[in-house]
């Protein structure tokens, strides 16, 4: 095998959940490019299905599914119309505006149900769940497989405001690297476990806290962020196609329980 084709995924099957957002749609997009045949999930079943027809209007293989990261019953359904996977992208998760400190809402008054729900979202449905339904089908493959989850530059350099998101995706780290040791000891060490931890991508999610809505100027926390990062701009969401390749491939074998900062030095810069 040549170092380029160590890159290629051909004849893999790869599920993400979550991937009718704008991440998952590249991560999708990487690996149908790179051969896989794609299963974009998502608990809205039109974006995914809007994803995966972009994908197949160019010629590349892939299938939508509608699937609830938090109902076990629900993931164990597609995993019985998908098969065993090589791949699982856990890109699902999110942050809700209750979790979230603001001038209305002092850390005081974080109501717990609304923190409980973050951490469900990123944790046990954007990580441990699917883990364990498709993990398991994975193990038994002599060939193993890879699970990628997401974390964020929360879990790196907590940021202020979102306390819920920031714990949530800390915990998302520190399984995924419990996971890959776990899965190597006690079922097999050809399924590993990795992480990327996005830095700051303008997305619809986060578009509202760095740019103002008349105009696009960046907020003074958009403005902060970009004096933090030495590569001096935001993310784009093709930033991700790489590390994505590159981990869910053979070209990183020897590579698990790592959380990979994508993130144009943030996380590595004092502010000196």
């Amino acid at each position: 095998m040549s170092n380029l084709d160590a890159f290629r995924v051909r004849g893999k099957i790869a599920l993400l959940t979550g991937a009718g957002g704008v991440l998952g749609a590249v991560f999708a997009r990487a690996l149908a490019e790179a051969g896989a045949r794609v299963w974009v999930t998502d608990l809205r079943e039109e974006a995914a299905r809007n994803v995966a027809d972009r994908l197949r209007n160019e010629g590349l293989d892939a299938h939508a599914r509608a699937t609830d990261v938090l109902d076990r019953t629900s993931l164990e359904a597609t995993l019985a119309a998908t098969g065993p996977v090589d791949i699982l992208v856990n890109a699902a998760g999110g942050n809700l505006p209750g979790a979230t400190t603001s001038p209305e809402q002092p850390f005081f008054d974080i109501p717990l149900d609304a923190v409980q729900k973050v951490l469900a979202l990123n944790l046990f449905g954007g990580a441990l769940l699917p883990a364990q339904v498709f993990g398991q089908a994975m193990v038994g493959k002599a060939e193993g497989g890879v699970i990628l989850n997401v974390s964020s530059m929360s879990a790196i350099r907590p940021l202020t405001r979102i306390a819920g998101y920031s714990i949530a995706k800390a915990a998302v780290s520190n399984f995924t690297q419990w996971l890959a040791v776990h899965m190597a000891q006690e079922y097999n060490p050809r399924v590993r476990v990795n992480a990327i931890a996005p830095g700051f991508f303008l997305t619809d999610q986060n578009r509202y806290l760095l740019t103002e809505a008349e105009g696009g100027a960046l907020t003074p926390r958009g403005q902060a962020v970009l004096d933090h990062t030495p590569m001096r701009r935001f993310g784009r969401p093709e930033d991700l196609a790489g590390v994505t390749l590159w981990l869910c491939s053979d070209a990183s074998s020897f590579v698990t329980g790592i959380v990979v900062p994508v993130d144009g030095g943030f996380s590595v810069f004092s502010g000196v």
